[in-house]
């Protein structure tokens, strides 16, 4: 090999090795910008209807998690996919998002004004999605079990547990 080929081709491989140990992003230090970086919350289980049975699913939720989102997506409805896999809802469609509130070990919705009565299948429906929604919202909250209640002002109300609930262990 020629010194001149050499030459080139040494200053290649200095070249390429100069830009393969640089990305080009100057070194600054720590950089105070609001909040640490929290990253993915873990995924709400919602409750639909499959096969006559309640069948839990898993959904990863970015950004502000909690029990009002999970039930917020509990009366969206089963997406696409899980529509295919034959899941359906006995929710009713909100024409408002229910009031939420926790007070230890008891949850209460207040469902919007003119919210007929829901079936049985609807009511474990809200009622285990809220509970497992707690759970994830408050994971080192108490063991016992979480009672539910799931009001109309001034038409009807019903409660729950989270004792009637199925596992979650086989949800996607």
């Amino acid at each position: 090999m020629s010194p001149r080929r050499r030459s080139s081709r040494t200053a290649l491989l200095l070249a390429t090795a100069f830009l393969l140990s640089s990305c080009g992003i100057p070194e600054t230090g720590v950089v105070e910008a609001g909040e640490p970086a929290t990253g993915i919350r873990p995924a709400q289980v919602l409750y639909f209807v499959g096969a006559g049975t309640l069948l839990a699913v898993r959904r990863h939720v970015f950004g502000p998690g909690g029990i009002e989102t999970a039930v917020e997506m509990l009366f969206q409805g089963p997406d696409a996919q899980e529509r295919r896999q034959g899941m359906t809802t006995e929710l009713p469609p909100m024409r408002a998002a229910p009031t939420i509130r926790t007070d230890g070990g008891r949850l209460s919705i207040e469902l919007p004004g003119g919210t007929a009565p829901l079936t049985g299948t609807a009511r474990a429906q809200l009622i285990c999605t809220a509970v497992g929604a707690r759970l994830v919202e408050t994971p080192d909250a108490d063991t016992a079990p979480t009672s539910v209640t799931v009001t109309v002002r001034g038409a009807w109300h019903t409660e729950g547990s989270s004792e009637t609930c199925p596992s979650i262990t086989g949800a996607d």
